[in-house]
């Protein structure tokens, strides 16, 4: 006989070339259980899948209920593993067969789940790893199907082996409960009693053997007990329970390991009988080398089998058979399918077990891929085909009123089609007698049942042939009517469903109360609103008498005895806690739910509530929340939202935290020098929001340091815009440019008009000071004297942005000022503000008269002039005034020109404010009313940032035009003469009549000590320049050019056009030959056409 790794040898190559080369379905499975029945270690048994560490590393669990479901899923796993396998085995290939995605759903939920999946994808060819799953390798064409059914056929084995031992009915379970400890612990211990088989000669005890064999005992049903062998014991307590064979061979006398060869030894220690190979296997182990074992001679395993044989001449049906439920015939318990009719090995449906527990529509098996839907999908999750119209479930109260369903024919060959009817509602196929249709109970209709239309054959099942008769022909009448029926009865539906979403209705709720509700002429709506509520109540009450069934029931197994171990009054006690605890209370919107998704079957709803019930109260304990009953309640509350009950479960959780929130007390400061540095972190994480648990680390070191100046806020401050610890300790330590102190950088202020930073004490200092005692145009940064404020363009928004600044470090007093001040600023800028000539006073005049009266010295003086007013000014204009002046007042006679340019003396353009002085010397001018730099001769500001692009020149500085007196005041008086002669402008060479001469007396600002006093200019005069200096002379000569605005251009010689085109930018290219004068005429005329006369120079006469 072969030894056993020659039968697995031969079981896999027979069976590997079953798969690859398309055989019979049937021959692969009766492959796959042989193997898996070998008695052979999973090490030993599987070459290329890893399945002793797939099986340890998945069957996880505390007790051995736990460990069989995690192999529960590893089984499942399994089969979705098993189907990669066959279809890159198959000829016919899936379209996608080169990529496994690791985002299916359901390929995360089992292959992903476990432990080794992915290794048995690299064992069929899935090694090239892709970011969103695994693919055969670029340069594979075609996948190696003799290592892929060499693979799939370990994977079925390994799946075969698990679902035998999850069913209790593996032959060799002492494989797996070695590496798995946790399956040796079963609800009922080891039966170590005697089996004792007597002779059927004679009763002598020298005739008997005696065997002793240990077997598991497990719960049994009724059916089951009645065909077990009877078990002495020597204990009246225990009731005799079958015990089956652990061998899946006919003879009993077989190995207990193997099955297949027969006893040669009997292990007395661990009670088993064994064949040689599997005793020199079983026993090599160290820990059972020292087991006391016997041999076994002919006699006993004749005794063994006339005992057997007497057994089975009681009636007492042998467990290694089983009968065929189509054919009765008597088949082996190796063989999954009918030797005669093919059929599956079928459970008969009236086992008690059966009948206490109807069956529930949970979930439904793929008919293409076998993987098991939720019962809510129509299309399978991995193939994705529909599902397919099936036999509905048999509950107790609803009897099968049809007989079993005969086997259907071969598709595709004749048949008898008078024992076939099409359900035209639901288009069931169904046999006859049956008179209601199996899936929808709807009533067959008349006349005569329809012809089917057969599909072509199935490419996988093959069954016989039956003889039946040819189809009749369709008839066309019955077609139309069956059409038209169907048609009146959708319409009618959707009609229904319209008038249901205009009352609240759903659809769902409308098509559920129409199969309850059934013939009824009760319209849907109005069944809703009267039947259902109690129709929910009934499913409630339902679900709490269940639930509390289920806790008795569970009590009554913790304790099987209770009148032994408590009193009465304990036991009452804990009915009541029972009955309190774990009565379940739906909601009724949670009946609701369940009714519907049950369709309208009440104790299937109830089961489904239930069902979903327990499940989100299981939810809500991996949250936590352990608590059944409290869990219960709160979902009864919420209406069965898993997110409202936790939001009730939370509430109480959550009262300390809020009572602390909104508690007025404040909050203690965190203590640096607390031992404990974990809790010190987390105080800084959550009071200050620091961005991560590092910078709290980092913020708390720096703290500690010793002789560190810093304080907590300042610490924080820095961290949290830096995590560089170097950085963080320079911008602690700054250094006030003013009182060289060190401030961190939070203590420190700038103006947004430069990078320079000053401590907050300074900064307020220096405002203050600047507020108080000096003009508003001083307030800039007192390090580097930024911002250029002569730019009206920037000084609004620096003083807007200022003024935040000042708002939070200046007094209130203080600030006031700086407000009255900046007022001031502003209302210079007004059209109608006027200064007064006699107090340089300034205020808004609305008036139309000429003369204006101060409200601060009560002097009047001319709005437009700014003369002091005299009796003569009324009627007169301005300028019959000055001429009426100079020839008729002495005084002003006898000052000449003098007088003349005091009266044209300089005007601020900012604030109008007007200077009687004259424009000699420098031509930088500051107003000493509103601080304004500007070019006396031009009106021009000078400022340090200038504005004017392609501007080389730094420092302070202004641009003129070319006939402001900056320039012209070089020019000697006979160059500036023939100017005014040739545009027919009179001027003075001789002074007036009774004017002073000798010594210059025109006023001007003068520079003594740090001082700027007016006083006359004390030159000595020239002749032929009116009784002026020669600087006066030319500023009176420059004077009259400005106020006819005539062009000094014509004047320029080469050396100045040229000079002058280049200042302002204008094209002084030559063109070739051109000749020199034409040349130079060329570019006065173009700079006269592109630079115009400054706009700002004063024009007065």
């Amino acid at each position: 006989m072969p030894s056993l790794s020659e039968q697995l040898q031969n079981v896999r190559s027979r069976t590997e070339v079953c798969l690859y080369s398309g055989g019979r379905v049937v021959e692969v499975r009766v492959g796959v259980m042989a193997m898996a029945n070998l008695s052979l270690p999973p090490c030993s048994k599987y070459q290329h899948v890893a399945a002793e560490s797939m099986v340890i590393q998945n069957g996880f669990g505390s007790n051995r209920k736990e460990t069989l479901v995690s192999l529960q899923r590893l089984s499942t796993a399994l089969n979705i593993l098993e189907k990669y396998g066959c279809n890159l085995t198959n000829p016919n290939r899936p379209k996608y067969w080169r990529t496994v995605k690791h985002n299916n759903p359901v390929f995360r939920a089992t292959v992903d789940a476990i432990q080794g999946g992915r290794a048995v994808l690299c064992l069929y060819g899935y090694s090239n790893q892709q970011p969103d799953g695994l693919s055969f390798p670029d340069d594979v064409t075609d996948p190696d199907v003799g290592r892929v059914a060499a693979v799939t056929l370990e994977v079925m084995s390994l799946r075969m082996e698990l679902e035998m031992l999850i069913k209790e009915a593996h032959p060799h379970p002492e494989f797996y409960e070695r590496i798995i400890p946790t399956l040796r612990h079963k609800d009922v211990g080891l039966n170590t009693d005697a089996v004792v088989y007597h002779s059927s000669s004679t009763s002598c005890h020298a005739d008997s053997q005696t065997k002793s064999l240990g077997f598991p005992l497990h719960y049994r049903s009724s059916r089951e007990s009645s065909h077990g062998h009877s078990l002495s014991t020597t204990h009246q307590s225990l009731r005799s329970i079958q015990v089956f064979s652990t061998s899946s061979n006919k003879h009993p006398e077989n190995c207990t390991i193997c099955g297949i060869f027969r006893i040669s030894a009997h292990c007395l220690t661990c009670l088993q009988g064994l064949c040689s190979e599997c005793d020199r296997l079983y026993h090599s182990y160290p820990e059972r080398a020292n087991h006391r074992r016997t041999a076994v001679t002919s006699s006993s395993s004749s005794s063994s089998s006339s005992s057997s044989s007497s057994s089975k001449n009681k009636g007492s049906q042998s467990s290694s058979t089983w009968l065929c439920l189509h054919c009765t015939k008597v088949n082996s318990v190796q063989d999954v399918l009918c030797e005669e009719c093919e059929r599956p090995h079928l459970e008969p449906i009236s086992s008690k077990s059966d009948d206490c527990q109807p069956a529930t529509i949970s979930e439904w098996q793929c008919k293409s891929c076998t993987v098991l839907n939720a019962a809510s999908s129509i299309l399978c999750e991995v193939c994705e085909r529909p599902r397919l119209a099936t036999r509905p479930p048999v509950t107790p109260s609803h009897l099968p009123t049809t007989p079993p369903r005969p086997p259907a024919p071969v598709l595709g060959m004749p048949g008898d089609p008078d024992s076939q009817w099409v359900c035209q509602f639901c288009t069931y196929l169904n046999y006859s007698p049956a008179t209601v249709c199996e899936m929808c109970d709807l009533a067959r209709p008349e006349p005569a049942p329809l012809p089917v239309k057969l599909h072509p054959p199935s490419p996988v099942r093959r069954v016989p042939a039956l003889t039946i008769k040819p189809k009749e022909p369709a008839l066309e009448d019955m077609d139309s009517w069956r059409k038209k029926l169907m048609k009146e009865e959708g319409l009618k539906l959707i009609q229904l469903i319209r008038d249901g979403e205009k009352k609240g209705v759903s659809p769902e709720e409308v098509y559920t109360s129409m199969r309850v509700a059934g013939d009824s002429s009760i319209l849907p709506c109005k069944w809703l609103k009267t039947e259902l509520p109690l129709l929910l109540d009934q499913i409630r009450m339902l679900v709490a008498t269940t639930s509390l069934q289920c806790a008795s029931d569970k009590i009554i197994t913790e304790h099987p005895n209770p009148s032994c171990e408590a009193p009465a009054e304990d036991s009452g006690k804990e009915e009541d806690r029972v009955e309190t605890e774990s009565v379940v209370q739906l909601s009724r919107g949670e009946a609701k739910q369940a009714w519907l998704t049950a369709g309208g079957d009440t104790e299937r709803a109830a089961r489904q509530g239930l069902r979903d019930r327990i499940a989100k109260v299981k939810e809500l304990s991996a949250l936590g929340f352990s608590d059944e009953t409290r869990c219960h309640e709160v979902l009864r509350q919420s209406g069965g939202e898993v997110r409202g009950a936790l939001a009730l479960l939370q509430r109480p959780l959550l009262e300390p935290f809020h009572k602390h929130i909104w508690s007025d007390k404040p909050e203690p400061p965190v203590d640096i020098r607390h031992p404990d540095k974990q809790r010190t972190c987390r105080r800084l994480l959550a009071v200050y929001d620091l961005p991560s648990w590092g910078r709290c680390e980092l913020a708390l070191s720096l703290l500690l340091e010793h002789s560190a100046p810093y304080s907590l806020e300042d610490v924080v401050q820095a961290v949290r815009e830096s995590q560089d610890r170097e950085f963080i300790k320079r911008v602690l330590a700054k250094e006030c440019p003013i009182c060289l102190s060190i401030f961190p950088h939070s203590k420190m202020q700038s103006l947004t008009s430069c990078q320079c930073s000053v401590c907050c004490g300074c900064f307020q200092q220096h405002f203050t000071i600047v507020v108080r005692d000096k003009h508003i145009r001083d307030m800039v940064c007192p390090v580097c004297w930024e911002p250029d404020i002569n730019d009206p363009e920037h000084l609004n928004s620096y003083f807007s942005t200022l003024d935040i600044q000042l708002r939070e470090c200046l007094e209130p007093e203080v600030y006031e000022l700086f407000h009255k001040k900046l007022t001031e600023q502003a209302l210079i800028k007004d059209p109608k503000f006027l200064w007064c000539c006699h107090c340089s006073y300034g205020f808004i005049y609305d008036g139309d008269q000429l003369k204006v009266t101060c409200f601060q010295c009560r002097n009047s003086f001319c709005a437009q002039c700014k003369k002091p007013w005299e009796s003569q000014h009324a009627g007169l204009s301005c300028e019959q005034y000055q001429s009426w002046k100079r020839e008729n007042d002495p005084e002003y006679q006898r000052q000449g020109l003098a007088g003349y340019l005091r009266d044209n003396g300089i005007t601020c353009p900012n604030c109008r404010f007007q200077y009687a002085l004259s424009k000699g010397g420098c031509m930088h001018f500051c107003c000493s009313q509103c601080r304004y730099q500007f070019c006396s001769g031009c009106n021009n500001p000078f400022h340090t940032t200038c504005a004017v692009e392609e501007c080389s020149v730094s420092g302070l500085h202004a641009h003129h035009p070319r006939d402001c007196l900056f320039y012209l005041r070089d020019w000697e008086p006979s160059r500036l003469q023939p100017l005014l002669q040739n545009n027919g402008v009179a001027f003075n060479t001789e002074p007036p009549p009774g004017t002073q001469t000798g010594v210059c007396g025109v006023i001007e600002q003068k520079d003594e000590g740090g001082q700027q006093p007016d006083a006359a200019c004390g030159a000595q005069t020239q002749s032929g320049h009116a009784g002026l200096c020669e600087k006066h002379y030319r500023e009176y000569l420059v004077s009259l050019i400005n106020s006819h605005s005539i062009d000094p251009a014509p004047l320029y010689s080469s050396n100045e056009l040229l000079l002058a085109c280049r200042r302002y930018k204008v094209d002084d290219g030559r063109r070739d030959g051109e000749e020199s004068f034409c040349y130079y005429s060329r570019l006065l005329q173009k700079l006269m056409d592109e630079v115009p006369l400054g706009d700002k120079v004063p024009r007065k006469k």
